[in-house]
């Protein structure tokens, strides 16, 4: 598939996986629209992509009010958008979910789930008239198994996940392709946001590890979506060679009247 002069929203694109997809997707000839929260980074990365190839857009996506605007302001040689890659996203957190922060669950809901289906929502309709067009969630594995602090950051993947799947049904009949990759281990800036800027903390979890790097995510979008138009990737599951999928856990602490 040729991406010379296709246009590519991508959210999140100031840093990690969309940074990368962005510098992919202009190095092939593609039209991007940079979305994030901060302009400053947003107008660097146009700067060295080239700023006649991009489009920026300094935006919380948690404004719903904001992607409308967004949506129904774009320059008119960026408003055909062709591939949307729903990359922005958080992990908030790693206590016991009776021990988490509202603010940070009410955070992750927000960007995660509601802010991914309005955005997807605002521009479907547009990819549908012109029978062309590719959704691409980002995910996690943590939509998939499950782990300790990871409550309802996992639970807003699962939500991708499903909301993935019930796309590619309703699209059925339509020119139109939806992924979900889901990444795991990947050293970006993830876990210093996690752990809301405790770059000790964020740094302990890669001891040690080859994680996984945000070109080799934004490579694996690009092979998705640049795949012939009759091939769909429905979803793509990616872990780090170092990673595997942990045993069950089973406590023996607890005796049989209930108690420690």
């Amino acid at each position: 598939m040729n991406l010379h002069d296709k246009v590519v929203l991508i959210s999140g694109a100031s840093s990690g996986f969309g940074e990368a997809c962005a510098r992919r997707y202009a190095e092939a000839g593609a039209r991007v629209i940079l979305t994030a929260r901060s302009s400053d980074k947003l107008h660097s990365l146009a700067a060295a992509l080239g700023e006649k190839k991009c489009h920026v857009v300094a935006i919380d996506l948690r404004n719903g009010d904001a992607i409308d605007a967004m949506v129904g302001n774009l320059p008119e040689s960026f408003r055909e958008v062709d591939i949307l890659i729903n990359n922005a996203g958080l992990a908030l957190g790693l206590e016991n979910a009776w021990q988490s922060s509202l603010d940070d669950w009410d955070q992750m809901l927000d960007t995660n789930c509601r802010a991914l289906a309005r955005l997807t929502r605002r521009l479907l309709p547009g990819m549908v008239e012109r029978n062309r067009g590719h959704v691409v969630n980002v995910g996690s594995v943590s939509g998939n198994w499950p782990y300790p602090g990871g409550s309802v950051y996992g639970a807003t993947k699962a939500f991708v996940q499903q909301f993935s799947r019930n796309l590619r049904c309703d699209l059925l009949g339509k020119n139109i392709r939806v992924t979900n990759i889901e990444p795991g281990m990947a050293e970006t800036g993830f876990s210093i946001t996690r752990f809301h800027g405790d770059e000790g903390k964020a740094k302990k979890v890669y001891e040690n590890t080859d994680p996984l790097r945000s070109e080799d995510i934004a490579e694996t979008i690009f092979w998705c979506t640049t795949m012939p138009e009759h091939v769909n990737i429905n979803t793509l599951e990616v872990m780090p060679t170092c990673q595997a999928w942990a045993g069950f856990a089973v406590d023996r602490t607890m005796k049989k009247d209930g108690t420690n």
